[in-house]
Formats: structure tokens, sequence, C-alpha cells
């Protein structure tokens, strides 16, 4: 009961669109523009980089939350299910039809709750491959990648491991459109103009 009870909190908590709801702040319906997408790198690149980062920081903040609403109802596994229910209403919003973003915020702050240590690799990642790159979803699939290698290598339990393993496979999963534009030169790149 207080494990589904987490996972329900932890989903709306996720759903909460805030991409959208920050935008519509200045009239604008930020899945007309741009990529569609409703997270951070959409977001700034229409509406510039103040709202970007703050729209980072709260759906951070939806992912640290639900780690910290599993954790009050119980033990790891209920703590990593509401992790995935905040993850599952990120992507698909109850508020938005079904529809949602590619969780790399909201999946990060889950992992900033579970291991700040293990954030601080994946971001180091991230940043690197951006800066050689300059794909944002590229930099993204790869932070993924290193959460569940980092926490292997640092010895941490199974299920968080496990845990690391689905994020990274969601988070692949939900850029594979962006895998395909890759693959086929048409990728946004940070400091082009083009929209994508």
């Amino acid at each position: 009961m207080y494990i589904l009870l987490a996972v329900m909190i932890s989903y709306l908590i996720g759903s909460i669109p805030v991409g959208v709801l920050v935008a519509r702040t200045k009239g604008i319906n930020i899945m007309e523009h741009g990529s569609g997408n409703i997270g951070t790198t959409n977001v700034w690149r229409n509406l510039g980089p103040g709202y970007g980062l703050f729209v980072l920081a709260l759906d951070m903040a939806k992912g640290v939350t639900a780690v910290l609403v599993g954790r009050y109802f119980g033990g790891v596994e209920t703590e990593l299910l509401a992790a995935f229910g905040a993850l599952c209403g990120h992507s698909w919003s109850v508020f938005l039809r079904f529809k949602g973003g590619k969780i790399v915020a909201t999946g990060a702050g889950v992992v900033l709750a579970i291991s700040p240590l293990v954030t601080l690799v994946a971001l180091v990642v991230l940043l690197t491959t951006l800066g050689i790159s300059r794909y944002v979803s590229l930099s993204s699939m790869m932070a993924a990648i290193t959460v569940p290698t980092a926490m292997a290598v640092l010895g941490m339990d199974r299920l968080y491991i496990i845990f690391g393993i689905i994020l990274m496979i969601f988070v692949i999963y939900k850029h594979r459109s962006n895998i395909q534009r890759i693959l086929s030169g048409t990728e946004y790149k940070v400091g082009k103009g083009r929209r994508i």
C-alpha cells in the first residue's frame, strides 16, 4: 500500500510540466517551438539560458523529491520505484495527455539524491562530450551510460546498478529520434542558430 502511494505521488510530481508552465508565462506553447520538447534544452533555445536553467533546476527537483518520498515510505526498493514513477510522469505526463520530456533533468535529480559522486562523474562526462561534439543529446546519453558504470565501480548496491541500467536504456530510448538526426548530420549543435 505504501509503495503504491509513493509511486502515485511521485508520478504526479514527475508529471508537472515545468517547461510548459514556464514558457506559458511568456505566452509561448513550448511544444510548438523548436524541437517541441518540454525540457531544458528547448526552453533554453527559445527563451534563453535563464529560463532554461530555471526549468533544469525544477525538473531536477522533481527527481530529488521522488527519491525522498520513496525513502519516507520505505526502503531502497520503494525509493527506486518512486523514482521510476517520477521518470514515467515526466515522460508521459497526465497533464499533457501522456506526452512529456526526455527525463534527463529529472533523471539527474534522481541520481543526485542517490549519489552526488555518481552525479559529479556523469556531469564531467556530459560536459566533456558536449565540448567535443556540441551535441546536447549525445552528451545526455553518454552521461546516462556513465551512471550505472560509475555505480558499479563504486560498489553500490545491485538494486541501484539495475536502476541505473534501466535509466540508461530509458534515456537512450527517448533520444532515438536524436540518434537518427546525429547519423544523418541534421541534429542541432550548441552554438548554431538553426533549430531542429
